[in-house]
């Protein structure tokens, strides 16, 4: 073990999941952690034990530090970590020395529960925790396995409850549903469900073709009625929800939105309230099972604003914390700080208060950034904040990269999108031209702490919200004055902005100043189906195929050179040699392959290499990009061959995919 043990150990914390995510510790400080998906550009990428990753390396880097430095390393998988894909052992990226650190495995909702515990900076609490599934009996630990119920019942995690004190997390109940049914497939309709977080991602799949996607269901849920009975999904005996298969029968077609508009609308609204009602049922378990005045609460499931607004003001604790990286991403931390206290017995309380956890980008990795990146330009402003605030007074919409990345899925005023809330068109703007979504989805207002009351009904309770995790209504004297960010009921997911988040809170302040509205539209720095932006790069790509304004990286402020109008005028080139196609059975072959071949390139990334597969019609494609020839003239060479055609959005839309999978790049 490194001799740092006797002083700050270094901890290593690893989410393997379905959103792999790496956490790294100085003692009791978060140093930096990153989900996978951030680095790959891969929306929810995994993490396997065994084999590397990109958020290892990019935490090790970051600290500074080799593997043989860390003093312990904690994983945690939602599958048998048993499985050798999950042996860390196996890992050659944490060679060499890893013999002679200690390795733990911690299940993935005691992991939720760390994570949640370990920030909230309570000396005790009620932990709960509700997602779709996390890890099987086998990898519990003895406390949890006598704490299932009913017992006896082996399976995976659906929802657990524990209580913390100091350092210590003890399992109170826990429901398990058997061989991994949270979510059952059909050929066709709605799968079948157990568990809250099964529930509304079984809805979710039915109403938009992605069980992941469950934000886009409480958003829907606004505009419908709830007219399914919460007993049409579940019952509730002996403290135990019962699912049903009552609803899925009712939906046996694979029918997307937007058909079936008002069916579905009303199908969101029905969820919604079915999982509040469980939710609170739970809670009030919770409650009356011990006698802690606190509560945390993580799992995906805490990320549903609504839900959590309702636990709030209904449930009787007095005070509650709800971890911002509540889903996967979260379990990273969890990990770390359950190795840390393995080995020092000591919880320093400490209240977390700003999710910022990524890399720092310093000024010379932006300027580089700025100019390696085409059709762009750049300008240094003695005072940043005034200019952003006015050109967001007067209309335009910016991207707004700032400190570290957030690690959880919300953009808190480190990668985020921002406009000026009163346009009575800016929300439909936003979600086509630069968000590319659903045209009812809200966004939500990033509002200056002390301004609050005078915008939201807060009913006596308190105002603090910096994750956007809450839901409140406007007064109605000044919900028309916002509308970009006034969801259809009246109320908005909304985000509390303090000193403690640096310049974004004086763009704010600034914002204010301007124009008597202390509100800024935020939403994530990214487009419906990409990742959030991690590097600078990631955030000058966006402003160029989008229909962002500009876009602020420390003291520049980056536009579109005058008179761009598409990538299609660019030179897109290969960012890696022909040689890194790799066939799967034949080896290296050339770009000219047959439609049935299976195909791999190895990307350079600065954490490392990462194999990605590529279809047939992207090897066809890449075949005639040769550096030289623009966006037009690879349509042209493409649609020459025989049996190809593109049109301009088609080929934009390869384009952009490539760039996003680090395939290509392009150049003036």
């Amino acid at each position: 073990m490194s001799s740092n043990t006797k002083g700050e150990p270094w901890v290593l914390g690893i989410n393997a999941s379905h959103n792999g995510s790496v956490c790294v510790l100085k003692g009791h400080r978060i140093v930096t952690a990153i989900q996978e998906e951030r680095l790959t550009r891969v929306k929810r990428e995994r993490i396997l034990g065994g084999k590397p990753s990109l958020a290892v390396q990019y935490c090790l880097d970051f600290a500074g530090i080799r593997p043989k430095d860390l003093d312990i390393i904690v994983y945690s998988t939602q599958y048998r970590s048993s499985a050798p894909e999950h042996d860390i052992h196996l890992n050659p990226q944490l060679q060499p020395g890893l013999n002679s650190i200690p390795v733990i495995t911690v299940s993935h909702h005691m992991a939720h529960a760390v994570s949640a515990f370990a920030l909230s900076g309570f000396q005790n609490a009620d932990i709960l925790v509700i997602d779709g599934q996390g890890s099987s009996f086998e990898d519990l630990s003895a406390n949890e396995q006598t704490a299932v119920f009913p017992p006896g019942r082996e399976g995976w995690e659906i929802d657990s409850l524990y209580h913390g004190s100091g350092t210590t997390i003890h399992a109170v109940c826990k429901h398990m549903v058997p061989g991994k049914k949270w979510l059952v497939q059909r050929g066709a309709g709605m799968p079948l469900f157990h568990g809250l977080g099964g529930m509304y991602s079984a809805v979710t799949q039915q109403i938009f073709g992605n069980a992941m996607d469950a934000g886009k269901v409480m958003g829907l849920a606004a505009y419908g009625e709830p007219n399914i009975p919460v007993t049409d999904f579940f019952e509730i005996k002996k403290d135990e929800l019962i699912f049903k298969d009552t609803v899925p029968n009712r939906f046996p077609d694979n029918i997307r939105w937007p058909s079936c508009k008002e069916e579905y609308q009303n199908l969101a609204a029905s969820v919604q309230t079915a999982l509040e009602t469980g939710i609170m049922h739970m809670v009030k378990i919770a409650r009356h099972g011990n006698n802690s005045p606190n509560l945390c609460y993580a799992g995906g499931v805490a990320l549903n604003s609504v839900c959590n607004e309702l636990i709030l003001r209904k449930s009787g604790y007095r005070q509650i914390f709800i971890v911002p990286f509540a889903e996967d991403s979260g379990a990273a931390v969890g990990a770390a700080y359950y190795g840390l206290w393995s080995l020092q017995k000591e919880n320093t309380r400490q209240t977390f208060n700003i999710d910022s956890l990524g890399k720092v980008y310093d000024m010379d990795e932006i300027d580089r950034a700025i100019s390696v990146s085409p059709a762009l330009q750049a300008f240094q402003s003695g005072d940043i904040i005034q200019e952003a605030a006015q050109r967001l007074a007067h209309g335009q919409i910016g991207g707004w990269f700032h400190r570290g990345s957030e690690l959880g899925p919300r953009a808190l005023g480190c990668r985020s999108i921002l406009c000026d809330p009163r346009g009575p068109h800016t929300k439909d703007t936003v979600n086509l031209k630069i968000k590319h979504r659903e045209p009812f989805r809200p966004f939500a207002p990033a509002i200056l702490l002390e301004e609050v009351e005078n915008w939201f009904c807060l009913d006596g309770f308190d105002p603090h919200c910096p994750f956007m995790l809450r839901v409140l209504k406007f007064h109605e004297q000044v919900k028309e004055t916002v509308p970009a960010v006034v969801h259809r009921d009246g109320t908005a997911r909304l985000q509390t902005v303090t000193e403690v988040n640096g310049d974004y809170y004086r763009l704010i302040k600034r914002f204010f100043q301007k124009t008597g509205v202390p509100i800024l539209l935020n939403t994530s720095f990214n487009v419906m189906g990409e990742p959030i932006v991690e590097t600078p790069e990631d955030a000058l790509w966006c402003l160029t195929v989008t229909d962002l304004d500009f876009c602020v990286l420390g003291n520049r402020l980056v536009t579109r050179k005058p008179g761009f109008q598409s990538i299609l005028d660019l030179r897109p080139f290969i960012k890696a040699p022909k040689s890194t196609i790799v066939n799967s059975i034949h080896g290296a072959c050339q770009w000219g392959i047959s439609s049935s071949s299976k195909l791999f390139l190895k990307i350079h990334t600065p954490w490392g290499n990462v194999r990605k597969k590529i279809s047939p019609i992207f090897a066809s494609l890449l075949s005639c990009i040769d550096g030289q020839r623009t966006g037009w003239e690879v349509m042209e060479a493409y649609n020459c061959q025989p049996g190809n055609a593109l049109r301009k959005q088609s080929l934009q839309t390869l384009f952009i995919k490539l760039k996003r999978e680090m395939i290509i790049d392009f150049k003036e």
